[in-house]
Parts: C-alpha cells; structure tokens; sequence
C-alpha cells in the first residue's frame, strides 16, 4: 500500500471540499426557521426520511470505524456490535414507539417527567448530555483517523475541520436542515462501505484464504468476545435506542404514529448488512497487516485505491461523521434548551431560536477538551449505551409497571446507576462482569428496595372490631 503523493492528495481534498461546500449550501437552504423546524421539522418529515436518520444514529463514523476495529482484533463476532441495533429498532417500533408519540414530548427527559416527576426529569436529563457528550468525543477521534490516513494530517488537525463543519450543519440546520441532508450523507456512506467492502474481498481472494488462514474463533458466532459480552453490547443497544434523546426527537418529527412506527423498522432493516459488511472489513485488515493499527482497519483500504476512488470513499467517511457529529449535537441542544434554559429564562420565541443557535455552537467544539483521553473507540461506544439503558430500564418500568412510578426511587436509581457504571467502566469491567449490566441491575434494585421500603404497613385492626 502507497502513501498519497502530493497531486493526488490534492484531488482527494478537493473532492472532499467540494462535497462540504454543496452539502454546507444545501443545509442553509433547508435550514430551519424557528425553534418547532429546529427541534422536530414542525412533525412533518417522511417515515423514509427519518428512517435513514435513525440507522446513521447508530451506524456513523464511531460505528463505522469502531467495528471495523473491534472486528480486525476479535473477528466477525464484533458485528453484533452493529448488527444488535437491527434487533434494537424492531422492538423499539413493535413496542415503544406509539406510547413516546402519543406522549407529545419530543425528549426522552419530557416523556419520563409525566410518568415521575421533575427531580427524575432532570437527572435523566444530565446523564444523557453526560452520554452524548461522550459519543461525539468517540466521533471527533474515529472521524480524525480517517482523515489523517488519507491527508496525512494528524488527528488534532482533524478534529478541527469536523467540528467546525459539523457544527455549521446543525447550528444553521437544525432536525429539518440535518434529516435531509442526512439522506445524502447516508447514501454517500453506504456507497463508501460497499467500495471499501469490495476491494477487501478483492484483495483477500474472498472470505475462504481469510477462514483458511486465520483463527477459528473470527469466524464463530461468539469467538474471543464472548456470549456474556455480545449480549451486554445486544442489550445495551436495545436500551440506548429506547432511551436516546435523538432518537425520539426523529420519531417526534413523523407525521403520525403509524409513519412512526414505519421509520423504526426502515432502520432495522439498514442496520443488518451494514454490520456484516463492517466486520468482514476488519477481518480482511488483519489477514492483510496483521501487525497493524487496529485504529486504521477501515482506513487503510484507501491507501489502496486510485485517488480519485479514494476522494469519493474518503468523503463517505466524512459524511458519516458529519451525520453522526451534527445529531448528537442536536439532540444535547434540544435537552439543554428545553429542560434548562427555558424554564429558567422564559424566554420569547424569537429569543429561544437565537440562544439555541448559541447553545448549540458552545457544544460542537465541547467535544474537542476530552478527546485526547479516549480508550479504544468501540469500547467508549459502549460505556455510552450503558449510560443510556440505565433510562431505558427507568423508562420500561414507569411505561409498564405503574407500580414502580416513585420520583424518589428513579431519581436515587439513575444517580447510583451513573456513578457505579461509570466506575466500572474506569476500573476495566472487573472480575470480567461488563459495565452494561451494572447499568441494567442498578436502577431496577435501587427502585423495587425504594418500593419495598417506602410501602404503607397494613394499619393493625381494633380488637374490639375484629371480636364483631
């Protein structure tokens, strides 16, 4: 593999420049007008449209780039990491769906309120822009490892060109700008991942010399990740999709319920072959350069490509940290806005739509203070939809189990669950127990030991009733 020579260097950057400039004229084209346009596209979007939305939530460049790696150490195994996300959004529109738009909030912390009560609103509401914080710094770095293997550029510089484009997208786009323009992106990515797919198999000889060549186990259902940890990714991605902020704010956005509940199993239905397409490129990046960065596995397949193949690639990457970066951001905006700076404030309309722009600024480039401490991307990921599925087992129960609607239980639960699985996280998963079923067991207990103790005794009956 070659690096890039300065002239083709050149045409990878102007392809990739000239696709930020006519996507940065479409977003201020379809940018939004007013808050309802910036926070739900004034609930008019089509299903298709949010569909795409919502698979590029959790298949971006973190995704992207991270599965690839996960999959280049461990095998095709690191697919469930994407493929666990097809299962997520069939359940969410079989079950979930109806009931978070039938609510009429368009956050995750709105819909809980109804159901506990402000102090669990709130909490649910910092966790999650604690969560989304974090899955944009994973962003940020997975978007910058693919610029800079192409640019030869390095990552900080990186960074920096995805947060201020980024940042233009939703700041002057808003839901409606970004949905749009997110079906380009998506398009652009697909495109990308079945070209970088294609040259992989071409150069491996197809997945036979890999299943000849290397371990058994990257080739098994499980292989050295092992059953408990699949099934902590499956569940935590279950939970993050149920609990995500963005993501109900793109179901919001559907004209109705039943186009609601479409635009959940259109993205099911993307995420499948996008995962097995992923893992298959790692796999190939170890039977290639088995002693390469794992960081670069998805990458690398460019230096391979003619320049101009490489530009168009290059740019679906981009794309896609673009989609993942500006939803995120969003969706952090959204939960600021409405659940601190408007009740506070009382603002105007007018006023509201301006500081949203400014909120909205000061977190496009939040991201770039903690991305320097960031462990390996996928795993990072995960840490963040553990975050998420302690909301979700929160927000199961109060939907489902009236019984358990105790402001006090779920507020307690979501601050116990924050702090344990965040020390889990720090201290590596100990004794092999992953972080994501700390987040699962935490709220659930923290809520039935509040259920249990705060419940009335049965008051003692008069002896002189209980004798008539």
């Amino acid at each position: 593999m070659h690096q890039f020579s300065g002239g083709e260097s050149a045409i990878i950057i102007a392809i990739i420049v000239a696709y930020i400039a006519f996507t940065s004229w479409l977003t201020y084209r379809l940018r939004s007008r007013n808050n309802e346009q910036f926070m739900v596209g004034s609930r008019a979007m089509p299903a298709a449209v949010i569909g795409v939305l919502l698979m590029s939530e959790f298949i971006g460049a973190k995704s992207t780039v991270g599965t690839s790696q996960e999959s280049f150490n461990y095998g095709m195994p690191a697919a469930w990491s994407v493929v666990g996300a097809a299962l997520g959004f069939l359940l969410y529109g079989l079950f979930f769906v109806r009931k978070l738009y039938r609510s009429g909030e368009f956050t995750i912390s709105g819909a809980i309120e109804k159901k506990f009560g402000r102090s669990t609103k709130l909490t649910v509401s910092i966790i999650m822009i604690y969560a989304l914080l974090l899955v944009n710094v994973g962003n940020y770095v997975s978007g910058a490892a693919a610029l800079s293997t192409v640019l030869n550029m390095n990552l900080t510089a990186g960074m920096f060109i995805i947060a201020i484009v980024s940042t233009f997208y939703y700041v002057f786009g808003g839901l409606k700008g970004v949905a749009y323009v997110t079906v380009l992106h998506s398009a652009v990515k697909v495109i990308g991942i079945a070209l970088i797919l294609g040259l992989a198999m071409y150069m491996t000889g197809g997945i036979k010399p890999m299943m000849d060549t290397l371990p058994p186990d990257y080739f098994s259902l499980s292989g050295r990740i092992g059953v408990p940890t699949i099934v902590a990714w499956t569940i935590g991605t279950i939970g993050a999709i149920f609990s995500t902020q963005f993501i109900m704010q793109a179901i919001s956005s559907n004209k109705d319920e039943r186009a609601a509940q479409r635009s959940a199993f259109y993205a099911a239905a993307w995420c499948f072959p996008l995962g097995i397409a992923l893992g298959l490129i790692g796999v190939a990046a170890k039977f290639l350069a088995p002693t390469g960065n794992s960081l670069y596995a998805l990458p690398m397949f460019l230096q391979a490509m003619d320049p101009w193949l490489a530009g168009l690639v290059t740019t679906s990457l981009v794309a896609s940290v673009f989609v993942s970066v500006s939803t995120v951001a969003l969706a952090m905006a959204s939960l600021i806005v409405k659940d601190f700076y408007v009740p506070y404030a009382n603002p105007t309309p007018q006023r509201e739509f301006q500081m949203t722009r400014w909120i909205s600024l000061v977190i496009g480039f939040a991201p770039l203070i903690f991305v320097f401490f960031v462990p390996e991307i996928l795993k990072l990921s995960f840490f963040t939809r553990a975050l998420r599925l302690s909301i979700s087992i929160v927000a199961v129960l109060g939907f489902f189990l009236p019984w358990f609607q105790s402001n006090r239980g779920a507020t307690l639960g979501l601050i116990a669950s924050a702090i344990a699985t965040t020390g889990w996280y720090l201290l590596n998963n100990p004794y092999g127990i992953d972080n994501m079923y700390v987040a699962a067991v935490v709220p659930a207990l923290v809520l039935l030991i509040e259920r249990l103790v705060s419940s009335p005794r049965p008051r003692a009956v008069p002896a002189a009733v209980e004798s008539r």
